[in-house]
């Protein structure tokens, strides 16, 4: 199949995890669905978050359930409230509403701590005084087991009173570690004696001072999905080595309910990075404007960039859920907005070069309104008025002195059709001293609105056009890939080296139709002829706007393959 126009997902027969889902109701291991997505906040979220967010809320849906919203929020080091509301954010425009009210891992720190003790107790967990390099060392190879901590045989009172201390913030950041006692040799390393609670001496965006001491992912995630009786904890495949230590936790402690945790295939897009590190470089180091950039692979910058919620959707149903990790072309991303915007998105039209264009049989002071469609196939989207006039702006590159006849725009001594107006043939050119082209003078063929000329001579092309009086001053941005390389960080590359030098191209001057002085954000246009694009929500002013391109209209990087039947 053709790796831009994927195969309809209609009849596509259940994922795996709708068939785990199915089987548990019916043998009633469960009598409800109950899901969660669980993001760490420590930025923002990406394209492979948005698969994630489709599956659970969406599996929900299907099967009557609900999902929560829970913050992993065990780091207070890499954790700001800015990524909190930032996730809010995405989640709801993407079309979804967690169940109840937001909830935190941080939230259950006082009822973690317990299960520490508890931990403690049953002789399962131990203080443990190793420095972090000294633990790797300890822990041993994927080929080579362990060896067992000096303070694994630690009492319990000792281990008790160590970490009280370790509450209390009597030791320094590093100096001690709370470990659970599993097995030093066993062949899955996540089951050496995992560190369960390690001292953080941090300002927390949720419980401000109260500890010292934080809970690890792994300690915090199984038990906070137990706490809200989640059935089916479904996360990637970077997970699966972690589900035995999940289990552990579960089968050890007095948790409320027994969720279980299943895998499936993360996102993997060409042609972009998700990894939250590399994407906070990037903007660190300003070569993006923001974590939302349109460039960026984050759903913030998606937005912002004009893709729209329903494209995002439909492009994490058309990738599927297996449990086969593969590499998606990002055309498939690419194909998504470009079927969604085709199909619902106004058109409009925006001169990005101008060039004037005066109509010589055209009075100086007569305004003429021409009637165009809103959209040409959706009648219910009404239509739009296009003031037309004596001198127009055209695209600069939509007229030639000479040309060859495959060139289907306007030519000295050759027609063209104005979009929903009149045909026009062009007469001569003005230049100035230099030679540089000024204007470009044409007459209208009389009575052509909507009919060819009545001397028999068609036009060679239809070319778009605004009022040289009556239009609306914008910068235009051109945003393409932003990277060059299909694969930018992979094999220990320098992903920075894979940088798209042309990713951007600011346009300024550009004349758009006056309709468009009331575009909104989120108010996707097709500019005729030269792509999808949107108002810009972080630099646009009143009288001001600046239009980002979503989308060119067809696809310039991909191969293009003859689709399978």
């Amino acid at each position: 199949m053709s790796q831009n126009k994927p195969l309809s997902v209609e009849n596509r027969p259940p994922h795996f995890i709708q068939q785990i889902l199915k089987k548990d109701l019916e043998e009633q291991r469960v009598t409800g669905i109950v899901t969660r997505f669980p993001p760490e906040p420590n930025g923002y979220l990406h394209i492979g978050h948005a698969k994630s967010i489709c599956l659970n809320f969406g599996i929900a849906k299907e099967f009557d359930g609900v999902c929560s919203l829970r913050f992993d929020d065990t780091n207070p080091v890499k954790e700001d409230e800015e990524y909190v509301e930032s996730i809010k954010r995405d989640v709801q425009w993407l079309g979804f509403q967690w169940d109840g009210e937001v909830k935190y891992s941080s939230g259950y720190f006082d009822q973690l701590y317990e299960w520490a003790i508890y931990l403690i107790k049953q002789g399962k967990a131990y203080i443990c005084d190793l420095s972090p390099e000294q633990a790797r060392e300890y822990r041993g190879t994927l080929t080579e087991p362990g060896r067992n901590s000096p303070y694994r045989d630690r009492s319990v009172d000792e281990n008790l009173m160590l970490f009280k201390k370790m509450r209390d913030g009597e030791f320094d950041e590093g100096q001690c570690s709370l470990r659970a006692k599993i097995d030093m040799a066993a062949a899955n390393i996540n089951l050496r004696d995992p560190v369960i609670y390690r001292i953080r001496k941090a300002h927390h965006h949720q419980t401000g001072d109260k500890w010292v001491i934080y809970p690890s992912y792994d300690f915090a995630h199984g038990q906070g999905d137990a706490i809200e009786g989640v059935t089916h904890s479904i996360c990637t495949l970077e997970f699966e080595d972690h589900r035995p230590l999940y289990d552990w936790f579960i089968e050890n402690l007095p948790v409320p309910s027994r969720p279980r945790q299943y895998e499936f295939a993360r996102l993997n897009l060409n042609y972009t990075v998700t990894s939250k590190r590399k994407l906070k470089q990037l903007v660190d180091e300003a070569h993006v404007d923001g974590w939302d950039d349109p460039r960026m692979p984050t759903i913030s910058g998606l937005r912002r960039r004009g893709f729209t919620p329903a494209s995002i959707r439909n492009f994490c149903e058309m990738i599927g859920v297996t449990r086969a990790d593969s590499i998606v072309d990002v055309g498939m991303l690419e194909y998504s907005i470009r079927d969604d915007l085709n199909n619902n998105a106004p058109r409009a039209m925006c001169v990005l070069r101008p060039l004037k264009l005066v109509l010589t049989n055209y009075a100086e002071d007569q305004v003429e309104q021409m009637t165009a469609p809103a959209h040409p196939d959706r009648a219910e989207l009404g239509t739009r008025s296009l003031p037309f006039t004596r001198e127009l702006y055209i695209d600069q590159a939509d007229f030639r002195e000479e040309a060859n006849k495959k060139y289907k725009r306007l030519v000295l001594g050759k027609r063209v059709r104005l979009r929903n107006a009149y045909v026009i043939e062009a007469d001569k050119t003005v230049k100035n001293e230099h030679g540089d082209l000024l204007e470009v003078h044409a007459h209208i063929i009389e009575d052509t609105v909507g009919k060819d000329p009545a001397d028999g001579v068609k036009p060679k092309g239809v070319i778009h056009w605004v009022s040289a009086s009556h239009n609306i001053e914008c910068e235009v941005r051109l945003y393409d890939r932003l990277f060059n390389d299909e694969s930018p960080d992979s094999g220990g590359k320098n992903f920075l080296d894979a940088l798209n030098p042309s990713s951007l191209e600011i346009i300024n001057g550009c004349r758009a139709e006056p309709g468009l002085d009331n575009a909104q954000p989120d108010q996707p246009f097709q500019f005729e002829r030269e792509g999808y694009f949107c108002l810009d929500s972080k630099y646009s002013q009143a009288g001001k706007p600046v239009f980002n391109r979503t989308i060119g209209l067809r696809d310039t990087w991909a191969k293009i393959l003859e689709q399978s039947p």
